[in-house]
């Protein structure tokens, strides 16, 4: 095993300033003409048991980094310190004792499944690859509580992916990322492929796992900003590949102070239809600028309406505003 770095810190994710660069190659001999700057100095955090919610429209970033903080993808530059140590530069060998602790739950329960396999052997996957089990009984006990686990039967243990609904099949997958106990679960669009009362049933369960669990965290990624604000304790705003706001949850839907931020919210639809006619929508002009030659100064410049001379010049850094409400903006 390479040398491990260990840092102290309470937080089970410590990221710092992480980028992730892909590079273009065009031409017979594959000359490299840039890099799409997927994450552009990027710093978070987050705590045991705690929900840290990743927005921001497609391509922003989001998919990103949850595979970088599993360490599917090794970053360009930074540091990802994952329960103290850090794993930015880990081989392959040392990430397989490391990926116990750390899960996916994908966007398509369908696609993320084997189709080969059965219900029963893709949940215990996990307990033989990191030896969790002793014995055959042992492994079918823990199999059959997994799925207890997740609200389905274990009589449902030999049936094949496509014998689910689309509700059951990321039911499968919530009890596959638990085979290993994790401490950290990245939940990527995990309820985009659901209808609402099913969406529902799956936020409910994430948060009643956690509770059970205690120091069980999640990486919660999704363009539902409904559904964001109510499973999370905080969120993070990212354009462009940098996080441009982010605070606890009820704050940020009450004091929205990033002006990306409020033309998120601004889009969101309202229940209510007396609030929805009356309520101020932001609409942003022109097109989302591409990460392979991002603006200079502040990269959301060209579509802010409240864009000054210095912000097309300055890149702003995030910065506290009081109670830990982050914000990268010169105007506010």
């Amino acid at each position: 095993m390479s040398e491990t770095t260990t840092v102290k810190s309470e937080n089970i994710v410590d990221i710092q300033n992480l980028k992730m660069y892909f590079p273009v190659r065009r031409g017979l001999l594959k000359r490299k003409i840039g890099d799409v700057k997927a994450l552009d100095n990027v710093s978070i955090s987050i705590k045991p048991g705690e929900t840290l919610g990743l927005v921001g429209e497609s391509g922003c970033g989001k998919t990103t980094m949850g595979r970088c903080i599993l360490r599917l993808y090794k970053p360009t530059e930074g540091k990802i310190i994952f329960d103290g140590n850090d794993i930015s530069e880990y081989s392959d060998h040392d990430l397989r004792h490391t990926r116990r602790d750390m899960a996916i739950i994908f966007q398509d329960p369908y696609s993320s499944l084997n189709p080969r396999k059965n219900s029963g052997t893709i949940v215990g996957e996990p307990l033989l690859i990191h030896k969790l089990t002793k014995s055959k009984k042992e492994y079918d006990e823990r199999v059959a509580e997994l799925f207890i686990m997740s609200g389905l039967s274990p009589d449902m243990t030999d049936r094949y992916p496509h014998e689910f609904s689309g509700g059951q099949r990321q039911r499968l997958s919530v009890a596959r990322a638990l085979a290993g106990d994790p401490s950290l679960i990245v939940c990527d669009e995990p309820i985009s492929a659901l209808d609402v009362s099913m969406q529902a049933q799956i936020l409910n369960l994430l948060q009643e796992l956690q509770v059970k669990h205690g120091r069980l965290s999640y990486l919660f990624i999704s363009h539902d900003l409904m559904a964001v604000q109510y499973i999370s304790h905080r969120i993070a705003v990212m354009y462009l590949g940098k996080i441009v706001e982010m605070s606890a949850s009820a704050d940020l839907y009450a004091h929205t102070l990033h002006p990306y931020s409020q033309a998120l919210l601004s889009a969101q639809p309202v229940p209510d239809p007396v609030i929805e006619a009356t309520r101020k929508r932001i609409i942003l002009t022109g097109d989302v600028p591409t990460p392979l030659n991002p603006p200079s100064g502040c990269s959301f410049h060209p579509r802010c309406f409240m864009a000054k001379p210095e912000c097309s010049v300055e890149t702003p850094q995030l910065r506290d505003t009081g109670n830990g409400h982050m914000v990268a903006c010169h105007c506010v």
